[in-house]
């Protein structure tokens, strides 16, 4: 997300894959333990015990996940985490903390509604990554992969939404040997999906802008803006090409460029948008990896430009690869959306369209990878952001 202090070369870097693919039970096939005598011994952690842990982190990201949606599967009934008990269940805190999320996201849902936007169905599955046991305490990483229909509001929305983000769960176990879910915390470069309530993380040192460095306007947010047509065919670039490539690796990394996802520079979101516009016709500019007016991205070494969010911006813009527009809603296919999330001068992520429906911008984008998220809900989630848009 962050620019970043970069070395000329870069190790290539993969991205987590879930170690553990086993089926996620529902609540009705957790396993049924006994109570048990006190013990002073330290709890194992077997299969059914990990089976359980993540059966109850798919549980509470489901919840999250009905909220948004307009007919909630449980049918307003007890949330699925919370009818968890026994051996593994929430903690009295996270059972208050996850109520009150469910209450936000509820309202994310009416605020979407509000403008346009609803969900007919969603679908979360959570895969166990790894478990980490010391004493009576776990640690487990799971990957959530989560799937929104769009419902037809206005008609000729995409079909779907998708998107995957990695969490990880502290477990306690008390003297019986039961263990409760303490904490959640949201994992990676980026708090960026739809279900999520964390604000981005933006703790990378970024790159200083300095007098000679182009400053690229503000967008404003407001919806149906005076008309701005691109041409998507027979120019310079394939904006098509540009919006396939962004939607077949949004989740499937090209092994041919290294993965900053999760690695501590600051997010892959820039190095991501980067090869979208190479394989749409965006030449390289060799040269040194330091100088914004070069951009070039290989496996072996990438320019700052070529990865670093303020780089790139000051890249396009001395380059006229790109211009600026005055509103987000006149982004189309191709076209590229940075944001400053808390306003302080420095754009911490970049997105691409890869699809426009009924005036609305749809972007596909990685940290945290997603898929065709529309422009709505993003201003809906972030509504006091800086928004920078860029025709390409």
């Amino acid at each position: 997300m962050k620019s970043r202090r970069l070395k000329h070369t870069r190790r290539r870097a993969t991205i987590l894959t879930a170690a553990a693919a086993s089926a996620v039970a529902g609540v009705a096939l957790l396993p049924n333990w006994n109570a048990g005598a006190s013990t002073a011994a330290e709890p194992q952690v077997d299969a059914k015990t990990k089976a359980a842990f993540q059966s109850l982190a798919d549980a509470v990201f489901t919840d999250r996940t009905n909220a948004l949606v307009d007919q909630p599967r449980h049918g307003g009934k007890k949330a699925l985490a919370d009818g968890f008990s026994g051996k593994v269940e929430l903690s009295a805190g996270i059972g208050r903390t996850e109520s009150a999320a469910r209450k936000q996201l509820d309202a994310r849902k009416n605020r979407l509604a509000s403008n346009g936007e609803k969900y007919s169905a969603g679908s979360t599955k959570v895969t166990l990554d790894r478990t980490a046991v010391k004493g009576r305490t776990a640690v487990v990483m799971v990957t959530e992969n989560t799937t929104l229909t769009y419902a037809k509001v206005a008609g000729g929305e995409p079909g779907t939404t998708g998107f995957q983000a990695r969490h990880e769960l502290t477990f306690k176990a008390d003297r019986e040997g039961s263990w409760k879910v303490t904490k959640i915390r949201e994992t990676g470069d980026g708090y960026l999906a739809v279900n999520q309530l964390a604000r981005p993380m933006t703790t990378t040192v970024a790159a200083k802008a300095t007098n000679t460095t182009p400053s690229a306007p503000r967008a404003a947010i407001t919806k149906r803006p005076p008309a701005a047509p691109k041409n998507l065919t027979g120019g310079a670039y394939d904006y098509q090409a540009m919006a396939a490539y962004a939607e077949k690796h949004w989740t499937n990394y090209n092994p041919a460029y290294p993965d900053f996802n999760g690695a501590g520079a600051g997010g892959d979101c820039t190095n991501f948008v980067s090869q979208s516009l190479k394989a749409g016709g965006w030449k390289h500019v060799p040269g040194y990896v330091y100088d914004y007016t070069r951009w070039f991205g290989t496996a072996d070494i990438q320019s700052h430009s070529f990865v670093g969010v303020n780089e790139w911006s000051w890249f396009a813009q001395n380059s006229k690869r790109t211009t600026s527009l005055a509103n987000v809603y006149q982004l189309d296919v191709g076209d590229v959306l940075q944001v400053d999330f808390d306003k302080d001068g420095s754009k911490d992520h970049t997105m691409i369209v890869t699809s426009r429906r009924n005036g609305v911008p749809y972007l596909t984008y990685h940290s945290t990878n997603t898929l065709r998220r529309s422009m709505t809900s993003i201003i809906s989630s972030y509504p006091n952001a800086a928004y920078y848009a860029y025709r390409t």
